[in-house]
């Protein structure tokens, strides 16, 4: 089709300011979708997505939409909030020629507001500014205009307010996305299209989520893709409206799906090319493919349901290219597998899937992140941290982050609210740093963060062990001068969690070997003398003296009950 008809563009805020709703509203006013058939948050198909109120993953619409007797093409891809999400974004803003920016009118510029933003700079994407929930009680809207103005550099009347609940204002950003938005400029021929997502349907193999560049794209054409080294035949190209639709061919400016006889999604990497077989060309600038932050074990609490968790996981990685897993066994927990997140909130919606999706009742180890190795030293991955609050918080957050061994790199003020940015351990930040923040602000700061790669850290291994039996799954790295306190705590925990024994059981702390923290239950204590109404002294010296040696053999040789409900709780308190 004509591409001076096209319009490609993302709606980026933070999260819970309004995009599903805005886009329910879109797809209302162009009639994509009837009213009767709009449920709320309808591109979020995910129903832990849904559940949660927010977008976890991208999902691109098409619409038509009519403006002074002129029909235009306006492809939307609705983009998540969360920061364990924020490489969706990135994604999403190279297949896209503009960007509207939306923020919330009752809580203003937020910090993942501020890293779309400059996402976005980074693309060179002209924005539209909008303000939702403009019709709410608490909404303070010339306060969130001096934001906006003060963090892009727009003028007053370049800013449009909507309430996307009612619809108020919708039709506005629509025009305003045709007359601002500029139309894709792609080349004729030869293809290029680049792969901004893909999913796997059991039926037809891998959908492939594609902007088309440059050229076009049909039914029995031969591409390849260079990354992996593919070549396959085009079995069906299409467009989201928002469901799949058949069409004869994807032209350049256009955006939709493509599907081949490829039945592994990990051979369609985000990023790549698709190109012509009969006529390969230099590939597009592709991104980083994700990769996992954090790591946790998952045991099932059956050990039957070791096969199907297996499956549950392979079947999930077939549409999150972000989630990786490996076998992995514990001494106390039997097999499982260890799994790698974007971040905790990713796990955690990973988990609710696993119980929710496939009946899973499972055992999550505690969060860990990934270390490197290089010569003698250690190293490990840092992110960089931006803080949104009002100034007054200011100090509590400093103090917040100092203790998590935080270090300013910069700080900006934008009206009544500052920027505060740190480099930061990423360990430091899954610990909770987050919900501190939040407490420390009174629930006013927001966070976002990005990976910083990796520096040396002076870290030993923490190892915890009853009678001398390491208890695997409670190992870990931890900073040497916080050594001998997380031992205590940790021993402490435990001897709160276990229960008494016919033998006595020590737990002990370790640091590289060494015990820095001892705790010790001791063991029920059996009257073998109960039964005797008489006899001489020697007879029961015998007997004390059988137990005491019975005592010495438990203690060396009795198994440790470590229950799973004494594990989860050590785990949890983590």
């Amino acid at each position: 089709m004509d591409q001076s008809y096209i319009r490609n563009f993302a709606i980026i805020a933070h999260v819970d300011h309004g995009k599903s709703t805005l886009a329910d509203r879109m797809l209302e006013i162009t009639k994509t979708i009837a009213k009767d058939k709009l449920q709320e948050q309808f591109l979020d198909q995910n129903p832990i997505s849904r559940e949660r109120g927010i977008t976890i993953k991208l999902a691109p619409v098409r619409m038509s939409y009519l403006v002074n007797g002129e029909l235009f093409v306006l492809n939307l891809i609705d983009t998540p909030g969360h920061i364990d999400f924020s490489y969706e974004v990135s994604r999403t803003l190279a297949a896209c020629e503009g960007v509207i920016l939306l923020v919330d009118a009752t809580q203003g510029i937020q910090a993942q507001t501020v890293a779309h933003y400059r996402s976005s700079q980074k693309e060179k994407l002209p924005i539209i500014p909008v303000i939702n929930k403009i019709d709410l009680p608490n909404a303070q809207v010339e306060q969130t205009v001096k934001e906006v103005m003060d963090l892009t550099g727009v003028k007053e009347d370049e800013i449009l307010f909507i309430s996307a609940k009612t619809g108020e204002g919708v039709a506005e950003v629509l025009d305003r996305v045709v007359e601002k938005v500029p139309a894709p400029t792609g080349l004729p021929e030869p293809l290029r299209a680049l792969i901004f997502d893909a999913a796997y349907d059991e039926y037809r193999g891998v959908v492939t989520y594609a902007r088309v560049v440059d050229g076009s794209v049909r039914k029995g054409d031969k591409i390849q893709l260079p990354q992996s080294g593919v070549k396959a035949e085009v079995t069906e190209v299409g467009t989201f409206s928002p469901y799949l639709c058949a069409a004869d061919v994807l032209s350049a400016g256009e955006i939709g799906y493509i599907i081949t006889g490829i039945k592994d999604i990990r051979q369609c990497r985000v990023g790549d090319t698709v190109m012509s077989a009969n006529h390969p060309v230099s590939p597009l600038p592709g991104y980083n493919i994700p990769k996992s932050m954090v790591f946790l074990g998952l045991y099932p609490k059956n050990t039957n349901e070791l096969r199907s968790l297996k499956e549950a996981l392979l079947k999930l990685t077939l549409n999150d290219t972000a989630l990786t897993y490996s076998d992995e066994y514990s001494a106390y927990l039997g097999s499982g597998y260890r799994v790698g997140f974007l971040g905790l909130l990713h796990a955690e919606i990973v988990k609710e899937r696993l119980s929710q999706e496939f009946g899973l009742d499972l055992l999550f180890t505690m969060p860990q992140v990934l270390y490197r190795f290089e010569k003698e030293d250690m190293l490990e991955p840092y992110i960089s941290l931006t803080v949104y609050a009002p100034s007054e918080y200011v100090g509590g957050i400093m103090t917040v982050c100092q203790k998590r061994k935080g270090n300013l790199t910069n700080m900006t003020y934008h009206e009544a609210n500052a920027i505060l940015e740190y480099d930061m351990p990423y360990s430091m930040f899954i610990r909770g740093v987050s919900a501190e923040l939040k407490s420390i602000s009174s629930g006013f700061a927001s966070v976002d963060y990005d990976q910083n790669g990796y520096k040396k850290a002076d870290l030993v291994q923490l190892e915890v062990r009853i009678n001398d039996n390491p208890i695997d799954v409670l190992s870990e790295y931890v900073y040497r001068e916080e050594g001998t306190s997380r031992a205590r705590e940790k021993t402490q925990k435990l001897k709160d969690s276990l229960d008494r024994q016919q033998f006595r059981q020590v737990i002990q702390g370790m640091i590289n070997g060494e015990s820095v923290a001892r705790e010790e239950i001791s063991p029920f204590r059996k009257d073998v003398l109960a039964k005797m109404s008489g006899g001489d002294r020697s007879r029961k010296d015998k007997l004390l003296e059988a137990q005491k040696k019975g005592k010495s053999r438990m203690n060396h040789s009795g198994k440790v009950n470590l229950s799973q409900e004494a594990l989860f709780s050590m785990i949890e308190s983590n």
